[in-house]
């Protein structure tokens, strides 16, 4: 049967009665959370020792952590390096579907490298890997654990694609820096693996010298506006802090569209989390904000960097201008021109997979193997002017 638009409309109808209601409540809240934050501007001690406060509370909260810059600060864009490489990586995959006929999984990933002022094309690869799940093995490779072997070859191509240049080099890659993927029951067995090979990268990024970082548009987190909260917080009213949320409906991207300009950045602050204590000493994780927009229309980006970055006020700068040039090139839609390539290099499209697909089945049967069958769901859904997803 079609979608029922009488539901819908009803609800619709009610989520726009109530518009103007959620909107009163936004704003009180923005208004708070920034009156706030400009009192919190230069307390910086004090702000530190209520997140720790919160840490000994809740050890999974996560919020932002004041480093020796005022929180409301801005700083405007440096110059551009005249002479730097540019590296961007991007993944995508095909996931095991038990539906199908053949069970496999594959990583492509995307690696584009440009050296700023040389007037060279960028040197573009694609790295990809196949595996055929063994019918012997009772394992199966859920969506979430080849995303995460697919993070970590981003990170390890982005390494050996550096090693080819000298002088500034700056590595970009879309997301978080962090590796997700330690509360995911089906990633338990792998992460720590995983993990360690991540992290056995960035410190090989960090011995050549290698600004690393991952960019991360529209980002959904708000660890600035989850410390203010962690500041405002009654002493009475600690035990109940994981239900303590006043600022429901502000953002980080919000507040940062406020307060900087066109190309600033922001102050860096560390990430605090139990899951982000796993990257110690000189990768530990930190972050900014960075307006790739105008004053007119901000577009506010948080980009993620480890310590060691953080520790090179050349090397914060480089990315800084670095990120807006690449941003540039893309017009009315900021975002990094390579990072964009990138993912251009490295997507698999649904053609890819019918010719690995028939690459495989031939392959298996000249070797006198067996195919197996899809199931009857896949053939239904298969079937000639089927258009339903």
């Amino acid at each position: 049967m079609p979608v029922n638009y009488q539901d819908l409309y009803t609800r619709i109808k009610a989520i726009g009665a109530g518009t103007r209601e959620r909107r009163k409540k936004k704003e009180d809240a923005q208004t708070q959370a920034r009156e706030l934050f400009a009192y919190f501007n230069s307390k910086l001690n004090e702000l530190r020792s209520r997140a720790d406060t919160a840490r000994s509370v809740d050890t999974n909260i996560r919020c932002a952590y004041p480093l020796d810059e005022d929180i409301a600060s801005s700083y405007p864009l440096p110059a551009s390096p005249k002479e730097a490489t540019v590296i961007a990586a991007d993944g995508s995959q095909i996931v095991p579907d038990r539906h199908a006929a053949l069970q496999y999984y594959v990583i492509n990933v995307g690696v584009i490298a440009m050296q700023v002022g040389s007037g060279s094309a960028p040197e573009v690869t694609a790295h990809t890997e196949l595996r055929m799940l063994d019918e012997f093995e009772d394992t199966f490779f859920s969506d979430s654990q080849v995303a995460l072997q697919r993070d970590v070859a981003e990170r390890k191509k982005l390494l050996e694609a550096a090693q080819k240049y000298t002088g500034t080099v700056i590595a970009l890659t879309e997301g978080q820096l962090e590796l997700w993927g330690a509360v995911d029951n089906d990633n338990s067995r792998d992460f720590e693996k995983s993990l360690q090979d991540y992290i056995d990268a960035l410190r090989d990024m960090e011995k050549q010298r290698v600004i690393a970082s991952g960019y991360v548009d529209k980002p959904g987190a708000n660890w600035v506006v989850r410390l203010l909260e962690v500041a405002m917080i009654p002493q009475d009213e600690l035990p109940n802090l994981k239900k303590y949320h006043p600022f429901l409906g502000v953002t980080d991207r919000w507040l940062f569209s406020r307060i900087l300009g066109k190309h600033e950045r922001s102050a860096i602050f560390k990430l605090q989390a139990k899951s982000a204590e796993k990257y110690t000493g000189s990768i530990s994780i930190h972050f900014f904000y960075i307006n790739v927009g105008d004053e007119k229309k901000p577009k506010i980006a948080r980009v993620d960097v480890p310590l060691w970055v953080v520790n090179n006020k050349e090397a914060v700068n480089n990315l800084h201008g670095v990120l807006i040039e690449q941003a540039k090139i893309m017009g009315n839609e900021p975002f990094p021109y390579l990072l964009h390539r990138a993912h251009e290099i490295a997507v698999v499209t649904h053609k890819d997979k019918d010719e690995i697909d028939q690459m495989l089945a031939i392959e298996i049967r000249n070797n006198g193997g067996e195919v197996g069958e899809k199931s009857g769901k896949q053939s239904a859904k298969d079937l000639r002017g089927r258009t339903r997803m």
